[in-house]
């Protein structure tokens, strides 16, 4: 069995970091610290331009959840066309309405604008915050989205391994399961084997300390107080870890 590795990555660093590790796909964000948001356009290109790599790109203008409304939808599917242009391989993207229903028509529109340009559209982890994971499988998979990336429902993919499981066995041979969140070279074989799937989604983060973030008045940090100094990056030997782990 063939399994991929694609590695979340929030710059350009992290990109090098997840490809010079044996990465073949990256999801390629910024400001992961807030579940990832829209990356540069600059970062996509360099990485395009310098490796020969698959490159997921976030679509998502804020943090928070993932009901929108019309300018930042408006601005959502602008960046998106903007980094297929700039040869992104697929958008990752989620629209929910307030009840944690998808957002079909903008969610359609979306799907509509990446299969234009010949490229993949990915459903992200909005899908776990879904009501009804079962009505919205059906209709993204209604919609043609090409792969939904998910935890179960659950904070991890470990936990949520049953509904991905049994999502697989409905729906496996009509769209991919990506299975992602807390995925490392300890449990990405188990996950996979168990679930049945193809296909893990891990951040291999590390913690970089940079000592100019706090100063004696002002700070910067967002991570927890053991890393308050610190960012977190993709650690290049964890990516080889965990690929070497499925292999």
């Amino acid at each position: 069995m063939k399994y991929t590795a694609e590695i979340c990555c929030g710059s350009y660093y992290d990109g090098v970091q997840a490809i010079l590790g044996g990465a073949k796909r990256i999801e390629l964000n910024s400001a992961l610290h807030m579940g990832g948001l829209t990356p540069s356009i600059a970062h996509l290109r360099m990485l395009k331009q310098n490796f020969d790599c698959m490159i997921i790109a976030m679509a998502r203008v804020r943090g928070g959840g993932f009901c929108y409304n019309q300018l930042d939808k408006e601005a959502m599917f602008a960046d998106a066309a903007l980094l297929l242009e700039n040869d992104a391989d697929g958008i990752a993207f989620g629209f929910l309405d307030e009840q944690g229903n998808i957002d079909t028509e903008s969610s359609r529109k979306m799907i509509d604008l990446i299969h234009s340009a010949g490229k993949q559209a990915v459903f992200h982890r909005a899908f776990d915050c879904c009501s009804d994971p079962y009505r919205a499988i059906e209709q993204l998979v209604e919609l043609q989205a090409d792969r939904i990336l998910t935890s179960g429902g659950k904070p991890t993919a470990l936990q949520g391994k049953q509904l991905i499981k049994e999502l697989q066995m409905r729906y496996g041979k009509r769209i991919e399961l990506l299975a992602g969140s807390g995925i490392n070279e300890t449990n990405a074989k188990e996950i996979l084997t168990d679930c049945g799937i193809t296909q893990i989604h891990s951040s291999c983060k590390c913690w970089i300390s940079d000592p100019t973030t706090i100063s004696a008045n002002v700070s910067y940090a967002y991570a927890s107080a053991k890393y308050s100094d610190c960012y977190d990056a993709v650690d290049q030997a964890k990516v080889k870890a965990l690929i070497n782990s499925i292999q």
